[in-house]
């Protein structure tokens, strides 16, 4: 419908529906459509003048809307919103979770677990021992590749980024997506060291923002150095080696100063996965990631085409797959014992110890040798060595034939029956009552109680001196003085000497049936070796700190003497015919005098030697774990075979030296009586001539032994108190009240009797000569 308006003119509703405009373009567009392309306008008038206005086209606004470009523009307007919003959604998080960490103010690094480092008299490292595996070094102190190698393959802008580094993670989120699976991390050094030090393993989104806040805390905080050094020093390496040291010496033995290029690309290497690319589990792995280190450091210019040459052909193969060597048995006694020296150990100390590492080595292989030689055929399996000098120090040690198969020390822990090797003891005790080398017992059948000792080979030799009957390892004889001694006095002096076990006092106490360690009665043979003092055995000479604070000092520089001079010549010479005529030739040593005891145990149980030079008192012992028995391994097969062995490589090098006393029994020009020879002058330590009785050839001296008591006696030092009986002038007797059923106050136990006999008399006293007998012709 039409209408008019106030100028009379008439207005056309315009296609949209709305009052026509003047400057209305598409309505008169709709207009000159309807009306065939015409304008007709009532009366005929004249249209009016065309204004000159600027034209507004709808395509080109369309245009402008739409289109690739129209597409990117409304695309980076999103991105940034969604940018804005994901960050202030980040603070958020950040404020959450940062709010859900301590004050920053309480932040500190965390003490790093306290490591023990074992030296041997060289300084050489032995061990380490702790949670770490390993002390801290310095990258000073380092080898230069280490920290070069890690840098490469871990975080090759290390020193340029804030703690976050933000290309390495695009480029960690590029090849990840690229290889459709994680190949690579994007998180920095320093992240590492902030999650090790703080943070627990679990990967968790808290986690992740806590790491990257303590990130920039360590960045602000310490230098690049000291954060580098801290993450070299913890991270972990596998197989228990915590830092670069505990895994140089881990699988390089050796320490990290000292590490080369190839060694270095194979620690940088372990950690993508310590376990997994570990060299004591696959070598081939462990080298062909190091091959990517060295890749990765000739990349950024640490080393030349031709160190890389020539690293590859530095890596090595292989290594071993746990710790091992004797060595790892000194340290286990050290750790043992050092708690109660200095208490808990609180910081990095470092303990030298009496341990020679050549010494050690040797030791090891002369039982590896045995072992390996015989062993199988003979049924044994196991063997332990100490070897002791004059102080006590304990030189080396050997707890088993494989600290990686088993970690038990048998030097130390194991007590087991020592057997004859017990009965210098019970000869010395003898001694000091009043015997000699040359008193004379009758090596027969006896029976003392319900018990019969017997002779290892059942045979019997008749009339012996004590000489003779120590150089045999005779039992009867050995038990004839047991009870001519008393098994206390046999006690009390092992324990004088040494033997810290409990001993039973019985009769069998002669053949060793009470149990002790090797390392107790190796150390007690040495009062015999260095003239009669006591040698405590110990292996820790002086704790310090890392910085060089002494904490414990040992004090065995002013030992107690436990027996007199002339009592360990006597012994000395005794114990030199075991080896050089006895039970022990086997052990013989070309060259030095050398004077020790076997031991075996019944059905061969346990075997032993012990013995000494003027240098080293040395024990070994050969059997099995179980108790199961050898094939007649005695104590003069296996062990003093080993003895040799260790001892000739021990003492190479070195100026023979004599036993105390010369180990010899000589005449004494002044009377012509046996004499035990002194060191220098031949006197003892009082000045007197030290003698020894001998066998009376003599009617005159039958008479004088016979009748007029025995002036030997006042020759030696003063003797124990006896608890019964006393010294008649027929020579040392017996408590007068042991017998059997006696009140000797020791059950059950009889003196020798008659050869073959009924026990018919209470006499324990050894066999003499006497006057009726040479008349007689007996």
């Amino acid at each position: 419908m039409a209408g008019r308006g106030r100028s009379g003119d008439r207005i056309e509703p315009s296609f949209s529906g709305r009052p026509a405009r003047d400057d209305d373009e598409f309505s008169l567009d709709a207009d000159d459509r309807i009306a065939g392309g015409r304008s007709q306008r009532r009366g005929g008038s004249k249209p009016p003048p065309q204004r000159a206005a600027p034209r507004r086209q709808r395509e080109p606004r369309e245009r402008e809307g739409g289109g690739f470009f129209g597409f990117m523009r409304r695309m980076v307007y999103w991105c940034v919103v969604l940018f804005i919003w994901a960050g202030i959604g980040v603070a958020g998080l950040v404020v959450y979770y940062g709010s859900r960490m301590p004050s920053a103010s309480t932040w500190a690094i965390p003490e790093r677990p306290p490591n023990v480092k074992i030296t041997a008299v060289d300084g050489s490292v032995i061990a380490n021992r702790g949670a770490t595996g390993g002390e801290a070094l310095s990258l000073e102190n380092m080898s230069p590749y280490i920290p070069e190698a890690v840098i490469a393959i871990e975080d090759r802008r290390f020193y340029s980024h804030f703690g976050v580094d933000p290309l390495g993670l695009g480029r960690a989120i590029v090849t990840n997506l690229t290889a459709g699976h994680m190949v690579q991390g994007g998180s920095t050094l320093t992240q590492q060291l902030a999650k090790n030090l703080f943070l627990s393993p679990e990967r968790t989104l808290e986690r992740k923002v806590q790491e990257v806040l303590l990130s920039l805390w360590l960045e602000q905080k310490y230098t690049k150095d000291q954060i580098l050094a801290m993450y070299l020093n913890r991270v972990f390496f596998g197989s228990n080696a915590y830092g670069v040291e505990a895994a140089s010496r881990r699988y390089f033995n050796k320490s990290a100063r000292d590490v080369n290029l190839g060694e270095a690309a194979v620690l940088a290497g372990l950690l993508k996965a310590p376990s997994r690319l570990s060299p004591a589990r696959d070598a081939d792995a462990a080298n062909a990631r190091a091959q990517l280190v060295l890749a990765a450091m000739r990349e950024q210019g640490f080393i030349t085409d031709s160190e890389v040459k020539t690293a590859m052909s530095q890596t090595p193969a292989s290594a071993k797959s746990y710790w091992s060597g004797a060595g790892h048995y000194v340290a286990d006694m050290v750790m043992d014992q050092l708690p109660s020296l200095i208490g808990d150990v609180k910081e990095d100390v470092i303990v030298d110890t009496t341990i020679d590492k050549s010494l050690e080595k040797k030791a090891e292989q002369s039982l590896v040798d045995v072992l390996d030689k015989e062993g199988g055929k003979l049924d044994a399996s196991q063997a332990a060595l100490v070897s002791i000098d004059g102080t006590g120090a304990i030189r080396a040690l050997v707890g088993g034939r494989d600290y990686a198969t088993s970690q038990f020390n048998r030097a130390v822990k194991a007590k087991r029956q020592p057997g004859s090797s017990f009965k210098p003891f019970v000869y010395a005790a003898a001694l000091e009552k009043g015997l000699t080398p040359y008193s004379v017992f009758n090596d027969a059948p006896i029976r003392i109680g319900d018990w019969t000792p017997e002779n290892y080979e059942k045979k019997y030799n008749g009339e012996v001196t004590l000489a003779t009957a120590l150089a045999k390892s005779l039992n009867t004889v050995a038990a004839q003085l047991v009870m001519y001694d008393g098994p206390d006095q046999v006690i009390k002096l092992a324990h004088r000497l040494g033997i810290e076990s409990e001993l039973q006092p019985n009769a069998s106490i002669a053949l060793g049936t009470s149990e002790v360690s090797l390392m107790e009665l190796t150390a007690s043979y040495a009062a015999f070796m260095n003239g009669g003092y006591k040698a405590t055995p110990h292996v820790i000479r002086r704790v310090t700190t890392a910085e060089g604070k002494v904490l414990y000092e040992n004090t065995y520089d002013s030992p107690p003497r436990v027996l007199s001079e002339q009592i360990v010549a006597q012994m000395d010479a005794m114990m030199m015919g075991v080896i050089d005529n006895g039970t022990g030739k086997s052990a013989k040593i070309p060259g030095w005098q050398a004077a020790g005891k076997t031991g075996t145990t019944q059905n061969s149980r346990d075997a032993l030697f012990v013995g000494f030079t003027s240098n080293l008192t040395t024990g070994v012992w050969f059997g099995n774990d179980d108790g199961k028995p050898m094939k007649k391994v005695t104590g003069g097969g296996l062990p003093a075979k080993a003895w040799k062995e260790f001892m000739i490589a021990a003492h190479k090098g070195l100026s023979p030296a004599p036993l105390f006393g010369n180990g010899q029994l000589t005449a004494d020009p002044n009377n012509g009586q046996p004499m035990a020879e002194a060191p220098g002058n031949g006197q003892s330590g009082s000045g007197q001539p030290m003698t020894a009785e001998a066998p009376p050839s003599t009617i005159g001296g039958i008479i004088s032994g016979v009748f007029g008591g025995n002036d030997n006696a006042n020759r030696y030092p003063q003797a124990p108190v006896r608890q019964q009986g006393a010294t008649s002038g027929n020579g040392p007797v017996p408590p007068a009240d042991i017998a059997e059923g006696g009140g000797s106050g020791y059950e059950g136990m009889v003196p020798p009797g008659d050869v073959g006999g009924a026990q018919t008399t209470s006499s324990v006293q050894p066999r003499r000569t006497t006057l009726l007998d040479l008349i007689m012709g007996q």
